[in-house]
């Protein structure tokens, strides 16, 4: 079986600073906020992003960029070095810098600096295009993508590629696969149909796929979700894909992040639909964890073979929740079959604190303590259906009878169950209180259970063979 072939991204990189303090006065000699810094990041930024969050499935990423003999493209090189492999234009000029002043954690002001014009490709990057399994291209109006167009409109008709575009640069090739506009770029590409209605962009999307002819435009709209649409009048009704949960967060990458996981997912042979409903779930799960400026994303030693951990890892979310002093709510069961008690019990487990993780047995585990025939549902779907609540921050999963290892590795503030138990007798508090944790229980709705559910299912099953209808 031959080796899973690479992710290419084609684009703009750049070098975004966050530049973070606290303002509670005015300057004397004008109405414009003081801000005492108390720190500044620097990360990748554009296209870089996009290659960065594309390892995070472990694959191997190419990032075709341009890049210079300026700090900012050493700084890119050094963020990028062991996570994603190079292929670079020479650069004419410097790389562009984006510097946000924040207060409180709220942008005051953007300051842009740097640019040049990117050099002509060479056998390096056809090549490289030529080996991809897909490719994303993050147009940031500054020409990379432009430079490259010839080579990117060869293999458009056979590898599946994701074009992010941008007001300011060229419109994407022909045959691309999925064009991913925001709103914005949407009514400034397509200003023609008035309005922000799901109509008006639905229109707007398939008017912009009949013009570049693409096999399909998703317009992102930011909390609404993702409006997928095809070209022409007889393109059929769109889709909408919504946001598993409202994500409060720094919204900084989340585009990036949404055409990244789209990009991956069509290399592993998704459809166009499937490839979007990841997309969009993985970019609520990146603003929920702080966006490009979560620390956790960076924080990962480059070394050949590794990858930045997903932001829906449970420990790199407890650990982002402790770092601020916020409290790390854990709960756990089998939920084989989500049901209202389920559901009622983590929405009052969420209030508690900052953060929910869910620690959830796998099948082996429920095989054991429930009896044969269970689970109802295997261990992939019980996460997905948990983490599309907007409840849960993040899910693990564990093999034994208790989640106890799980729970030394986890270390949660408060450890949740819901029934009629007492605190003191669950057998996961003598562990929780080596590291100051508290185990409490909540009300549990009475009359719901997966039991019951499956023994009513078995009983309406039986009664509809006896008395069949028709």
């Amino acid at each position: 079986m031959s080796a899973r072939r690479p992710l290419v991204v084609v684009g703009d990189a750049l070098l975004d600073e966050d530049v973070e303090g606290v303002a509670t006065r005015l300057a004397p000699d004008a109405p414009a906020p003081v801000v005492d810094v108390t720190g500044d990041h620097r990360r990748p930024g554009g296209a870089a992003l996009a290659a960065a969050l594309a390892t995070r499935g472990g694959r191997e990423v190419v990032l075709v960029t341009a890049l210079g003999d300026d700090p900012a493209s050493d700084a890119v090189r050094r963020s990028l070095e062991g996570r994603v492999r190079l292929v670079e234009l020479p650069l004419r000029g410097t790389l562009p810098v984006k510097t946000r002043v924040l207060a409180s954690g709220r942008p005051l002001v953007r300051i842009d600096r740097g640019g040049g014009a990117p050099g002509r490709p060479d056998d390096a990057v056809r090549e490289t295009l030529a080996a991809a399994q897909a490719v994303l291209v993050a147009d940031y109006g500054r020409r990379t993508a432009g430079a490259v167009r010839e080579q990117l409109a060869a293999i458009a008709p056979r590898v599946p590629l994701v074009w992010d575009p941008h007001p300011r640069g060229g419109a994407p090739v022909p045959g691309v696969r999925i064009v991913t506009p925001n709103a914005a770029e949407t009514r400034s590409l397509e200003p023609g149909a008035g309005g922000e209605s799901l109509r008006a962009y639905a229109e707007r999307g398939s008017g912009l796929a009949e013009r570049w002819r693409a096999a399909a435009v998703a317009v992102t709209l930011g909390e609404r979700g993702v409006l997928l649409t095809r070209p022409g009048p007889d393109a059929g009704t769109p889709m909408l894909v919504p946001a598993p949960y409202r994500a409060s967060g720094d919204p900084c990458g989340a585009g990036d992040c949404f055409a990244a996981a789209t990009a991956a997912a069509l290399a592993d042979g998704a459809l166009p639909e499937e490839a979007v409903q990841r997309g969009v779930a993985e970019a609520a799960a990146f603003v929920a964890a702080g966006g490009a400026g979560n620390p956790a994303l960076w924080r990962t030693p480059p070394s050949a073979g590794r990858h930045v951990a997903p932001v829906t890892d449970p420990f790199a979310v407890a650990e982002r929740v402790r770092a601020r002093g916020g409290t790390v709510v854990a709960t756990g069961g089998c939920f084989d079959l989500l049901h209202a008690g389920h559901v009622g019990l983590l929405e009052s487990a969420r209030r508690i604190g900052d953060c929910l993780i869910v620690c959830v047995n796998s099948d082996a585990s429920v095989s054991r303590l429930k009896g044969p025939g269970r689970p109802l549902n295997p261990i992939a779907d019980r996460t997905r259906v948990l983490a599309g609540l907007g409840s849960v921050d993040a899910v693990a999963v564990f093999d034994g009878d208790t989640p106890a290892e799980l729970l030394t590795r986890l270390r949660p503030d408060v450890w949740v169950k819901g029934g009629d138990y007492s605190a003191e007798d669950l057998p996961e508090a003598e562990g929780l209180r080596a590291w100051g944790g508290q185990a409490v229980v909540l009300p549990y709705l009475d009359g719901r259970s997966t039991t019951q559910l499956a023994h009513r299912a078995a009983r309406a099953a039986a009664t509809s063979a006896r008395h069949p209808t028709g």
